[in-house]
């Protein structure tokens, strides 16, 4: 009888090696948790087509929006552990796990890393009547002036980069959310608002038509996109705000299935077309390992965190 039940457990050891060698034999769902049309379903479905090549199978990419992200996020969470069912997940999640009072998961237990994709900036725009033309201008007029910057959102990236840059010069910037980044926007050109710190994907039309003036960038170094501008940091020393794109895949998901999507994305990511494309929108294709991408978010979660708890903002 010992003997049948070691032959058994040795059969479905093989069957299941067998299962993740073979991965994938289906199409695979890249879950995104927007809306379409912003600027991480538009880098989720640039990877999933490519992807496609790397893998042989169709990569589908399906929107489930909701509750800033945590909606789709939880939808993977409870998908099975089989690398058919992935998120492409943002820096959004790591926010949300200081931001959410009650969240149902637990983006660094319940998800495992497969790789980063890409480095977003977001930047710094004034209306063109507002008397600043450099970040050392705008800093030293927010310490003097009420300045209101809009956001997409409380506890957005936006707000959030603009609170942090608040606390850290002292400034008397006041947050006026707003139900989605474009309506910021809009009334940033009309003179509404005088500050609006986002995503460069999203507003670099207004930039190169010269609607809106750009100051400063939020990542440690400049965009390629924007080379005459920089970086926060040169004038701000130690300030930073980081968005990222990366797929994850459900908990317990085997590590051969995990390494072999990793690889599959880093090969993408390092495509010249898929390069361009996304330093065309001001990102940076990054490619990372499942260890890289793991080290990484460990680092993003408690600095959100500080960030969160500077801007005060919390959602129920």
């Amino acid at each position: 009888m010992n003997k049948l039940i070691a032959i058994l457990i040795s059969s479905l050891c093989i069957c299941s090696a067998s299962a993740q060698s073979d991965w994938p034999q289906k199409p695979i769902s890249l879950i995104v948790p927007f809306a379409p049309g912003g600027s991480t379903d538009i880098t989720a479905r640039l990877v999933a087509q490519k992807l496609k090549a790397q893998l042989g199978q169709n990569v589908v990419v399906e929107n489930k929006p909701g509750a800033g992200g945590n909606t789709g996020a939880q939808f993977v969470v409870n998908a099975p552990s089989d690398g058919y069912t992935l998120l492409m997940a943002t820096s959004t999640l790591a926010t949300n796990m200081s931001l959410f009072k009650n969240l149902t998961f637990d983006l660094q237990k319940d998800l495992v890393p497969v790789s980063q994709v890409a480095l977003i900036p977001n930047v710094l725009m004034v209306n063109n009547d507002l008397p600043t033309n450099s970040m050392t201008e705008f800093i030293a007029l927010a310490k003097q002036k009420e300045l209101f910057y809009g956001s997409a959102g409380n506890g957005s990236s936006q707000h959030l980069s603009g609170a942090l840059l608040n606390s850290m010069i002292n400034g008397k910037m006041t947050h006026v959310p707003y139900k989605g980044g474009a309506p910021a926007n809009v009334d940033l050109l009309a003179g509404q608002i005088q500050v609006v710190v986002s995503p460069l994907v999203e507003v670099l039309p207004y930039i190169d038509s010269g609607k809106l003036k750009p100051l400063g960038i939020t990542t440690k170094s400049r965009t390629p996109r924007l080379p005459n501008v920089p970086a926060i940091d040169e004038v701000l020393p130690g300030y930073e705000v980081a968005l990222w794109n990366g797929i994850l895949a459900p908990a317990k998901t085997p590590a051969p299935i995990v390494n072999k999507l990793g690889a599959a994305i880093k090969k993408v990511m390092m495509d010249p077309e898929v390069q361009k494309t996304l330093a065309d929108q001001g990102s940076k294709a990054i490619g990372s390992s499942p260890t890289e991408f793991k080290e990484f978010i460990a680092l993003e979660v408690p600095k959100w965190a500080r960030i969160v708890q500077i801007s005060g903002a919390k959602v129920e």
